[in-house]
C-alpha cells in the first residue's frame, strides 16, 4: 500500500474491532502462597507484587519464587521464526532475546523466577557523521541512570544478569551493575557478528562513500558490499573496536564468566554462555557474593593489564574510569594506563590492528580473553587472587582453562574451519614482539595538548614509522571546526582537497562542542585513500575503536574551554612525534605563516595570545540534554576523569555558585 492509499478512514477506523472488545476477564486460578506474617508485616508493594506476578500469567504456587532480574539492551521486534517485525538500531541488540530467553529458562529450571526489563541502545555506526552522534557517549551515563532505577525497582531481587554488546550499552550495563555492587551481579556479552564470505567486514564497508568519490571502487561494488557485510544477523561488528573492547573489559574484570566475550552470535555455545551465567548468578546469590567482592582496584588493574595486551579501543579510557567511579573505587588515571601499556605488548592480531587482521570470532576461538591472561599470568603481571563470578579467582579460572575440553575444542575448530593456528592469533609476548606488535597505548602532551591526548600507536602505518620505531611528522594545519567540513574536504579532489602531508584538526568537537563525537568517518575514509596514511589527526573528539592511523584524539583541555587546539589557524606548522617504544610522545605548534619556525615555548606563547578560532563554537544543533552532560561531566572530573557524575563534585561546585552569585549580589 502506498502512502498515497492511506486515507483518513484507515486512520480513523470503523469501530469493528469494537464487537470482539470484552469488558471483564477471568482471573488466574489458584491461591498466592502468603500467610498470615506475610499479610501483617509485609510492604504492600511485596504482596502487590505477587499479586502481578499471578497476573502475568506464572503459575500461581510459584510466584513468590527468588526473584532474578534480566537487564538487556534489547532492540527491535522479531517473530517467532526471527523474521524482522520492526527493525532495531543495530545487529547488536537485535538478538540478545535469545540470551534474555536461555538465561530466564536456566533461573525458572532452578527454582527462581526471572523478570525481564530492557534499555535499548544506540549505534555509533548508523550515527557516523550525523546529529545523532551528539547522544552516543551521553547516552551512557543516562542510561545507567535508567537501568540503575529499574534494578531498585525489584526491591525484592536476589541478583541481577545484564545483557549487552555494543558500544555504549555495554559500557552502561557494567556502569549500572558497578552501582549496584551490593548485590550479586554478572554480565552476559552479547557476542559478535560474523565474518560474511566474500565481503568487506563492518568497518571497511564504512568508507564506501569516500572510496567512492576518489574512484577507487564502482557503484555496483559499493552498493554490494555494503549489503553483505553482516555474516550473521546478530552481534557487535567483527573488529575489536569499543563494542568487542567492552566484552574483553567485562570479562576482564571477573564480573563476566570466563570465555564469554567475543562469542559467536547465534552459535550454540554464545546461547550456553547466557544459561551458565544463569546458574552463576544463582550461585552467587545463594553464598551471599555481592559484586562489591569482585569489582576491586585489582580487578581494575587486571582490565588495564588485558585491555593493553589487547591493543583495544581508546573509548575505554573513558568507560573503564567510570566502571571504578560507579563501583566507589579511585578512577585509574593516564599513569595507570601507561604503566599497564609498559607492562605488556599487544599480544592479539585482530581487526583493526593487524598485521593479519583477525575477525573477532577468531579470536574468541583462539581462546578469547582466558588465552590472554595465560600469557600475561606467565609474565607475573596479574592479581591471581582476585575473585571472579564464576566464584573461583582469576588464577584458579585460568587453571581450568588451560586443561580444558573447551580450550583444546576451541582451537581445533579455528585450524578445522579457518586453517588458522590459534597461536598466530593470541601469541605469548616474544612471538608479539617479533612480529613488531609492541605496546599500544602513547599520551602524548605538548603545547596543543598540555592536559594530555591519546593515540593507538600500534594502529599507525608501518611504512610510515622510521625505522627506529618512531612515528615523526611536520606538516601544515587544516583547521576544521566540524566533521562535516573535514570529510568534505577528504573526499574533494579540487582546491579545498586535504592532501598528504597535511595535519587534519578538528577542533571544538569535545563534551562541550558535540558531546565529544566519535570521528570514525574521518579515519576510516583515510585509511583506504592511498595517501590518506600521510595525513595524520589531532582533535578534542575520540575516535572509534576501528580507527587506525597516526589519530590523535582527547586532546585536551576541548577547544571550547580555552584549549590551544582551538586556536590553530590553516598553515601553522604542526609536529608530532609517537615513540613507540618508551610509549611517549608530543604535539606542539612549531611554526606559522608569519613568523616562520618558533621554539615550543614561544609557539606556546602565541598560542596564548591568540583569540580562539572564529568558527569554533557549540554545533547549533546540540541538543539541551547534552549540554547538561557536558557540564556535569566537566564539574565531575572530564573526559579524563571517564565522563561520570561526581555527585559530591557537582553539589559542591553548585554550592560555590550560589555563594558566588550571593556575594555579587545576584540570585543565591
Amino acid at each position: 500500500m502506498s502512502t498515497q492509499d492511506i486515507g483518513l478512514d484507515a486512520i480513523l477506523g470503523d469501530g469493528a474491532p469494537l464487537a470482539a472488545t470484552r469488558t471483564s476477564g477471568e482471573g488466574p486460578h489458584g491461591h498466592l502462597p502468603i500467610d498470615a506474617r506475610m499479610l501483617r508485616e509485609a510492604p504492600s508493594g511485596d504482596l502487590f507484587g505477587l499479586t502481578q506476578n499471578a497476573g502475568m500469567g506464572w503459575r500461581a504456587s510459584e510466584v513468590a519464587r527468588d526473584p532474578y532480574l534480566i537487564v538487556s539492551t534489547q532492540g527491535g521486534l522479531r517473530a517467532a521464526d526471527g523474521r524482522p517485525v520492526a527493525l532495531g538500531l543495530h545487529t547488536g541488540h537485535w538478538e540478545i532475546d535469545r540470551l534474555v530467553g536461555a538465561a530466564a529458562e536456566a533461573f525458572a529450571a532452578h527454582g527462581g523466577l526471572p523478570f525481564s526489563v530492557m534499555c535499548s541502545d544506540p549505534c555509533d555506526g548508523r550515527t557516523q557523521g550525523t546529529t545523532g552522534m551528539f547522544d552516543s557517549l551521553p547516552y551512557r551515563n543516562d542510561a545507567a541512570i535508567t537501568m540503575r532505577r529499574l534494578i531498585r525497582s525489584l526491591p525484592t531481587r536476589r541478583g541481577v544478569l545484564g545483557v549487552a554488546t555494543c558500544d555504549k550499552g555495554l559500557p552502561a550495563m557494567m556502569l549500572a551493575l558497578a552501582g549496584c555492587a551490593d548485590l550479586p551481579g554478572v554480565v552476559v556479552p552479547g557476542g559478535v557478528t560474523l565474518p560474511a564470505r566474500g565481503a568487506e567486514d563492518a568497518g571497511k564497508v564504512q568508507t564506501i562513500g569516500a572510496r567512492f568519490a576518489h574512484g577507487l571502487i564502482d557503484l555496483e561494488h559499493a552498493a554490494a558490499m555494503g549489503c553483505r557485510a553482516c555474516g550473521s544477523p546478530g552481534g557487535g561488528c567483527q573488529f575489536l573496536g569499543t563494542a568487542a573492547t567492552s566484552q574483553v573489559i567485562a570479562e576482564a574484570l571477573g564480573i563476566a564468566l570466563p570465555h564469554s566475550a567475543l562469542a559467536p552470535s547465534g552459535e550454540p555455545v554464545w546461547t550456553d554462555m547466557a544459561r551458565r551465567s544463569a546458574l552463576a548468578l544463582v550461585r552467587l546469590a545463594a553464598t551471599g557474593t555481592p559484586l562489591s567482592r569482585i569489582l576491586t582496584r585489582q580487578a581494575v588493574e587486571n582490565a588495564l593489564l588485558v585491555h593493553a595486551a589487547f591493543g583495544g579501543s581508546t573509548n575505554l579510557l573513558l568507560h573503564v574510569p567510570a566502571i571504578a567511579h560507579a563501583a566507589g573505587l579511585a578512577r585509574p588515571t593516564v599513569r595507570d594506563w601507561i604503566a599497564a601499556n609498559r607492562a605488556t605488548p599487544r599480544l592479539v592480531d585482530a581487526l583493526p590492528n593487524g598485521p593479519h587482521h583477525h575477525p573477532t570470532v577468531q579470536v574468541f576461538m583462539a581462546g578469547g580473553v582466558p588465552e590472554v591472561m595465560l600469557h600475561l599470568r606467565d609474565m607475573g603481571l596479574l592479581h591471581l587472587d582476585a575473585l571472579t563470578v564464576s566464584g573461583r579467582t582469576v588464577g584458579e579460572n585460568l587453571a581450568w582453562w588451560e586443561a580444558s575440553d573447551a580450550r583444546r575444542r576451541a582451537r581445533e575448530r579455528l585450524r578445522e574451519l579457518d586453517g588458522v593456528d590459534p597461536d598466530a592469533v593470541i601469541m605469548g609476548p616474544d612471538a608479539a614482539r617479533a612480529a613488531g606488535m609492541t605496546s599500544a597505548l602513547v599520551f602524548p602532551v605538548g603545547n596543543l595538548a598540555p592536559d594530555g591526548a591519546v593515540i593507538k600507536a600500534t594502529a599507525i602505518d608501518p611504512s610510515v614509522v622510521d625505522a627506529d620505531n618512531v612515528y615523526r611528522h611536520i606538516g601544515p594545519a587544516r583547521v576544521f571546526a566540524s566533521e562535516h567540513d573535514a570529510i568534505r574536504a577528504i573526499k574533494s579532489k579540487g582546491d579545498d582537497a586535504v592532501r598528504a602531508g597535511d595535519v587534519v584538526v578538528l577542533a571544538g568537537c569535545g563534551p562541550a562542542g558535540t558531546g565529544m563525537e566519535e570521528t570514525y568517518q574521518l579515519t576510516s575514509a583515510l585509511k583506504y585513500l592511498p595517501w590518506g596514511k600521510h595525513v595524520p589527526v589531532l582533535t578534542d573528539a575520540r575516535f572509534s575503536g576501528v580507527s587506525t592511523g597516526a589519530c590523535i584524539g582527547h586532546v585536551g583541555p576541548e577547544a571550547l574551554a580555552g584549549g590551544p587546539i582551538g586556536r590553530l589557524r590553516d598553515g601553522d606548522t604542526v609536529r608530532i612525534e609517537i615513540d613507540r617504544n618508551t610509549l611517549q610522545g608530543r604535539i606542539d605548534l612549531v611554526g606559522t605563516q608569519a613568523e616562520g619556525d618558533l621554539e615550543v615555548d614561544a609557539a606556546a606563547a602565541l598560542l596564548a595570545a591568540r583569540a580562539p578560532h572564529p568558527a569554533i563554537a557549540a554545533h547549533p544543533r546540540l541538543p539541551d540534554d547534552t549540554r547538561l552532560w557536558a557540564a556535569l561531566q566537566d564539574a565531575s572530573g572530564g573526559t579524563w576523569g571517564g565522563c561520570v557524575y561526581d555527585v559530591d563534585a557537582i553539589f559542591e561546585t553548585l554550592r560555590a555558585g550560589r555563594e558566588a552569585l550571593a556575594a555579587k549580589g545576584g540570585r543565591a
